[in-house]
């Protein structure tokens, strides 16, 4: 049975893919910190001028 295509785990294959790896790397703290910073902005209070 040496000829069966070795079935790899979905969670193996994502670790194997270097470009995806690469990929989520940048866009995960991209938009996490964009989501940040705009909810900052929403949050912020009025400012008071004099």
């Amino acid at each position: 049975m040496s000829d069966e295509v070795e079935r790899k785990h979905p969670l193996q294959r994502l670790m194997d893919n270097t470009w995806l790896l690469l990929a989520l790397g940048l866009l995960v703290p991209i938009l996490s910190y964009t989501a940040w910073g705009w909810i900052e902005l929403l949050t912020l209070p009025d400012a008071k001028l004099p």
